[in-house]
This record gives structure tokens, sequence and C-alpha cells, in this order.
């Protein structure tokens, strides 16, 4: 008798079950006792970090040169697993920052920048941020306007930044400045420390996500070390781009395991609750609105893998200069808007099979609820996603 040969998945070796239990155990002990608390408070503590650093939680997807291990699937399959597990997409924000503001030192940073500032910051040691849109400027980056002019061995920097995800506890920011003429070839990374005289920081009061702190940051004549350019002048631009695609397919995996976890928590729900003497899951008309929920969250989740899969295999912009497929860049953005489409629909369906417990604040589904809005406008807007698609179908305006 042949055996038959079985596929398994790269989603479910047996290494990402065993990172998925260890996912699972961090979430559940330290992460679902105190979230409602910390969303309270407007954000997480600095200890949570520091755990999720000795786990080894907050290295991977980074190259094992800047102190990282694992790929970019290991980390979605955490971003993944801690939401299913009771977490939420504004705890994965909060927690994980450092995907967005650390890569770019990681990969394109002198050696005296990975040590002083992403080695720590895996370890759970260091808070970074990433500083892009400003008060004036959201998906054009090419237009920002905060200015870098070097003065010795000094950048002087002054402008303002805002909705800055970890701006109020951030120890540093990667910021994109103006060190040249107009347009993307004049932009700049910089590492600017917030310690630093002129760096002034103001907490915002968001509608979801409240356990991540938000800040608008203003920088005035700020000096900042020009060891602290993360690879050369007029660099910047591109350097952002690489980091596109990796921040849309996180905020997809963000939002159909949104979508997962209200599935799950409305069936149990449903189970539960009894309306005119009978369980809620026992009238049809809530069985197939449970039964479509689960439908396009599955239908989410299976095409951002594929996608994920094939991103990580063709050009991921996890080696310098790496350059995606146009049809891949599309898929990216199809992805994003799919996955966020399933999820808004969803987490909809859930507060109202929940009826007047789903609108209380703290109940899970409420949380995932407000969260859920800002998927479809942080990493490129679903209009911005469409745009993408439609220039590759020949619908340039």
């Amino acid at each position: 008798m042949t055996a038959v040969a079985t596929h398994v998945s790269p989603w479910d070796t047996d290494e990402r079950r065993e990172l998925r239990a260890l996912v699972r155990r961090f979430t559940e002990r330290e992460i679902v006792p105190h979230l409602e608390g910390w969303e309270d408070a407007g954000a997480l503590p600095r200890e949570l970090h520091r755990r999720a650093g000795e786990l080894g939680l907050l290295a991977l997807g980074f190259p094992e040169a800047a102190g990282g291990e694992g790929g970019h699937l290991d980390s979605a399959t955490v971003t993944e697993e801690l939401i299913l597990a009771g977490g939420s997409s504004g705890l994965v924000a909060g927690l994980f920052t450092h995907g967005i503001a650390a890569p770019h030192i990681a990969l394109h940073g002198s050696p005296e920048l990975v040590d002083r500032f992403v080695r720590p910051t895996l370890r759970g040691e260091l808070i970074g941020s990433l500083g892009i849109t400003e008060p004036g400027t959201g998906s054009d980056v090419a237009a920002i306007t905060t200015r870098a002019v070097r003065d010795g061995d000094d950048y002087v920097v002054t402008g303002a930044k805002t909705f800055i995800t970890s701006g109020t506890r951030a120890d540093f920011v990667t910021t994109a400045v103006r060190t040249g003429g107009p347009g993307h070839r004049g932009v700049s990374l910089l590492v600017i420390e917030t310690d630093r005289p002129g760096v002034h920081r103001t907490a915002l009061r968001k509608m979801g996500w409240h356990c991540s702190d938000t800040a608008t940051i203003s920088l005035d004549e700020v000096r900042v070390p020009a060891a602290n350019l993360v690879g050369p002048e007029g660099s910047g631009f591109r350097q952002i781009m690489e980091r596109f695609g990796s921040e849309r397919l996180s905020l997809a995996v963000q939002a159909y395991a949104t979508a997962l976890r209200c599935v799950e928590l409305t069936i149990a729900w449903a189970r539960q609750r009894e309306t005119f003497g009978a369980p809620l899951a026992s009238r049809q008309v809530v069985r197939h609105r449970i039964a479509q929920m689960a439908r396009r969250a599955t239908v989410a989740r299976t095409y951002v893998r594929d996608v994920f899969l094939r991103w990580e295999a063709g050009g991921t912009g996890s080696s310098p200069g790496g350059a995606l497929a146009p049809d891949l860049v599309t898929e990216l953005a199809m992805a994003k808007n799919q996955a966020v489409e399933a999820c808004d629909w969803v987490v909809d369906q859930a507060v109202q099979l929940h009826g007047g417990a789903g609108y209380l604040h703290g109940v899970e589904v409420e949380r995932h609820y407000r969260d859920a809005r800002i998927l479809g406008i942080g990493g490129g807007t679903n209009e911005i996603m469409d745009e993408v698609i439609a220039a590759r179908l020949g619908l340039d305006g």
C-alpha cells in the first residue's frame, strides 16, 4: 500500500503550532485580564514590552544580523493568534509598533544605529515610533514639509508629525524629514530621540485602539546628530515605500483575525442567550447571519494568506532594494480591502446579534467594533487601495 503524501500549510507547521500555543498562553495570562484597564488608561505598560521581548515575540520578522529571528510569517502568526485568543488590533498596534518603526534602521542603518535602537527594542527595552504623517499631509508622503537642515555634525529639525502610534511612550521616532528639494528625492529618514530639547508631544484621543497611545509630535529646532541618518540622504521615500507591503498585509491579518474572533464570540453568545424561551441560535435568521459572517471572514483569511505567502517568496522588502512585481502590489491592495470589508461587516453583525449587550463598554465585540474602523484608514486608505487597483486595470486618471 502506497503512502499518500500530505501537504502541510506553512501556516500550520509543528513549529508554528508551538508558536501559536505560546502566544495564546501569553495572551490569556498577561493580556486579557488587564486589557480593559489598559484601554481606560490609554496606553500599555512598558513591562508588557519587556515580557514580549523575553519570549522572543518582538524579534520575529527581523534579520538575524540585527538581533531578529524567524520570518514575516511568524510575525503574522503572532498577530493572528493574539487576536484570536482575546487580544485586539489596538493591542497589536501598541505592542508591535516597532514593526513599522525599526525595520528601516535594521535594513539600512549603520551598525551603530542598529546597536543603539534596534537590538534593545527587540528585547523590549525601548519603544519606537514611525513619524511620517503630518497635519497637512497624509498618504502623500512626497509632500512632507518637516525640514532637517544640516549644521555641522547635526541636523536641525523643525516641523510636526501627527497620528503617531505609541507617540507618547516612544523613546525614539524614525522620522521622515526633508533634507533636500521638493518631491520624493528630498526625503530622508532620521532617528530622533524623544528626550531631545525641542521635542513636544500631545496625546490624542481616538474612537478606537484605546490601549494604543497616539500623539502629535512637534519638533522645534531639534538638534539631531547626522549619524542618526538612516541610509543615504534622499533615500527615505524609497525606504518607506519598501515597507508599505508589510504594513498593509499586517493590517489585513488584523482585519480577518478580528472578524474570525467575532464569529467565535457570536456563536457562543447565540448558544447561550435565550429569547422567548429558546436559544438565540434556534432562530434561522440568526444561524444564517452567523453563517454569512463565517463565510466572509474565512474567505478573507484564505485570500490574505495566499497573497502573504507569494509576497514573502517574491520580493518582500526584507532585503534592501527588494522590489515587488506590479501584479503583487495590486493584490496587496486587494487583500487589504477584502479583509477590511469583511471585518467591517462582521463586527457590525456581531454587535447587532449581541443586542444591547454588544453596545456596552468592556464587552469584547464592542471593542472590536471600535478598533476595526481604523483598519481601512491606516497603511493606505480603502480609496488609495482602490486607486492602486484601478491603475493596474488601466484606469489611470
